[in-house]
C-alpha cells in the first residue's frame, strides 16, 4: 500500500475588503482629484496620502516540506482615506506627496525580493508575515524620514534630491515591478 501525502493550500489576505485603492503605477501620477477623503481642517498638514502594501500568498506544503507557493504583493493608495486642502496645497505638495506614493512602491519591490530570495519552509505563514511585518515598520520609519528631512515638501532642495534617491533604489529593483 502506497503512502499518499496530503497537501494544503493556505490563502492569506492582507488586504482591505471592497475599499477603493489605485494600484501604483509607473504611468500614472497622483492628482488632486484622486484625493476623496475629507480634510481636517484644524491640523497642520496641507494634504495626507493614505498609502500600504497588500500581500497574499497560497502554498502547498506536506507535514514536511513546502511544495509550491505564490505570493502577490502590491503597493496601493487609498482615494477615500487621502485628502487635501485645496487652499494650502500646489504642484510641490502634490509631487511630496506622489512620491510618499512612489515610497510605497520601493518597500513592495524590497519585500517582492525578500519573498523571491527567502528560502521557506513549512512554516511559509509565519515567515512570510514576519517579513512583511518587518518591511511595514521599515515602510513606516522611512516615510517618517521623508517627511521630517523634507519638512513636508518645504525644504525644495531636500525634495528633489528624495526624488532622486528613490526613483534611483526603483531603478535598481525595476526586476521586482
Amino acid at each position: 500500500m502506497s503512502k499518499f501525502i496530503y497537501l494544503f493550500l493556505f490563502f492569506i489576505s492582507f488586504q482591505p475588503s471592497e475599499e477603493e485603492y489605485i494600484l501604483w503605477n509607473e504611468n500614472h501620477r497622483l492628482e488632486w482629484n484622486d484625493f476623496k477623503g475629507a480634510p481636517i481642517i484644524n491640523g497642520d498638514a496641507a494634504a495626507i496620502t493614505a498609502s500600504g502594501l497588500t500581500f497574499s500568498f497560497s502554498a502547498r506544503t506536506t507535514s514536511t516540506r513546502l511544495v509550491d507557493f505564490t505570493a502577490i504583493v502590491e503597493a496601493h493608495f487609498y482615494p477615500n482615506q487621502s485628502w487635501y486642502i485645496k487652499e494650502h496645497v500646489n504642484n510641490i505638495v502634490l509631487a511630496h506627496e506622489q512620491l510618499h506614493f512612489d515610497i510605497t512602491e520601493l518597500h513592495a519591490r524590497k519585500l517582492r525580493k525578500q519573498i523571491d530570495e527567502a528560502n521557506f519552509s513549512v512554516n511559509i505563514k509565519k515567515e512570510i508575515s514576519k517579513l512583511h511585518t518587518n518591511i511595514n515598520k521599515e515602510l513606516k520609519e522611512f516615510q517618517k524620514k521623508y517627511d521630517t528631512e523634507t519638512n513636508y515638501s518645504r525644504s525644495i532642495e531636500t525634495q528633489k534630491e528624495w526624488q532622486i534617491f528613490v526613483n534611483q533604489e526603483l531603478k535598481k529593483l525595476s526586476k521586482y515591478k
